[in-house]
């Protein structure tokens, strides 16, 4: 009988020894960290309880599930997508992007996989920011993607923020990081924006001789430096149009008598 009874009670120490050990272990299993701008989503058997964002050690009930959610800022440097810009020219864009989840329960909930989702509206964003403007105008009348980076990248944010707002996440720098035309048609592209160039340059050049053969002839009237009949005064603009619109330096030629 003695025997029996130290055996029984060997036999319940044992027993609530593991009973308490799975106790622990159990107890134990609802203990997590927080890191610093990270976050931690918790459910119920499926339903949403909160998400919790202290630093440090934290402990939840075994049975609630836990997700754990980076806040910090993440950077994505998109891939080359090819494009038509605003005139239908093919284009090749890429983007840089900086954004953070700003809402857990809407990256956890509203999306099905909150990464993927940012990598696609980005392309799609992209796209769709490229599309509005032109590549380039050499006119000046419109807002292009070469010259007016400012305006693009405010738009391309605007954007990306409308798009990703679904998925709690925020966007805090976007910008484009290259920009060309298609290869099948970069070289004629090059041709016309040469031909473009300077036929721009032609007209500043053009005004600006104008004016000065203005001021010039006005000058010489109104000090009664010489007078000129109608005759001279077209071959002195002729002159000066040809010194100050030509290309290559003059070589003036001096006449010793007169060619009247």
């Amino acid at each position: 009988p003695g025997g029996s009874a130290t055996k029984a009670a060997k036999i319940a120490f044992v027993g609530t020894l593991v009973v308490s050990l799975v106790g622990v272990l159990v107890l134990a299993s609802g203990f997590f960290m927080i890191q610093p701008n990270q976050a931690v989503v918790i459910t119920l058997f499926g339903e949403y309880r909160g998400s919790e964002r202290t630093e440090g050690l934290r402990w939840v009930w075994p049975w609630m599930g836990k997700n754990k959610i980076s806040a910090r800022a993440h950077n994505i440097h998109s891939d080359r997508v090819k494009i038509n810009d605003l005139r239908g020219n093919p284009i090749e864009i890429a983007c840089n992007v900086v954004w953070r989840v700003r809402d857990t329960a809407q990256a956890s909930f509203d999306v099905d996989d909150y990464k993927e989702f940012v990598n696609i509206q980005i392309e799609a964003g992209l796209r769709t920011v490229g599309s509005r403007h032109p590549y380039d105008d050499f006119e000046g009348e419109e807002v292009t993607l070469r010259g007016g980076a400012d305006v693009v990248n405010a738009e391309l944010l605007e954007e990306l923020n409308d798009r990703l707002k679904v998925a709690g996440v925020v966007v805090d720098e976007a910008g484009l990081t290259h920009l060309a035309y298609a290869s099948e048609i970069a070289s004629a592209m090059l041709k016309r924006q040469q031909a473009d160039a300077i036929i721009a340059a032609r007209a500043k050049i053009v005004l600006g001789a104008v004016g000065m053969v203005e001021d010039a002839l006005a000058k010489l009237s109104q000090d009664g430096i010489v007078d000129m009949d109608d005759e001279r005064r077209a071959t002195m603009v002729s002159n000066l149009m040809v010194v100050l619109c030509g290309e290559k330096e003059a070589h003036p030629v001096i006449n010793a008598g007169s060619i009247y």
